[in-house]
């Protein structure tokens, strides 16, 4: 059995965001599970498809790290600006969404500041892709 499809309106947490965000698919490959256009490893634009998750609080964003120095080393966080470093993995390399593979439950991204961003709701509640 697959895990639970991705679609628009998934939660997002980043490891080193403050609060959660929300997945925004644009609706281009016209494939929706019930309801909500569905998700490829491709959805992974910053301010497109993953918005902010507040502040970030990684010494290694730049804005965080002279923040941080200019309050004498006290951790400062700073609003976050999502960099994604690659696509997500896993995928369901067998189910294609406009030939891509499918996004499912269970799937990360990494952001180039040092978070791990994971999928905390994955959208679709009865859909699985393999």
């Amino acid at each position: 059995m697959g895990s639970l499809s991705v679609t628009t309106g998934a939660l997002l947490q980043c490891s080193f965001g403050l609060a959660p965000t929300t997945l925004n698919i644009l609706p281009m490959s016209r494939v929706t599970i019930e309801g909500r256009p569905a998700a490829t490893i491709a959805d992974m634009a910053p301010m497109v498809n993953i918005a902010p998750f507040g502040m970030c609080s990684s010494i290694a964003n730049p804005t965080v790290a002279a923040a941080t120095a200019a309050a004498l080393g006290v951790l400062t966080p700073m609003p976050c600006v999502p960099a994604i470093a690659g696509s997500w993995i896993p995928t369901a390399p067998r189910t294609a969404i406009g030939g891509k593979p499918a996004l499912v439950a269970g799937s990360t991204c990494v952001c180039s500041f040092g978070g791990v961003i994971t999928i905390t709701m994955p959208g679709a509640l009865r859909t699985t892709a393999g």
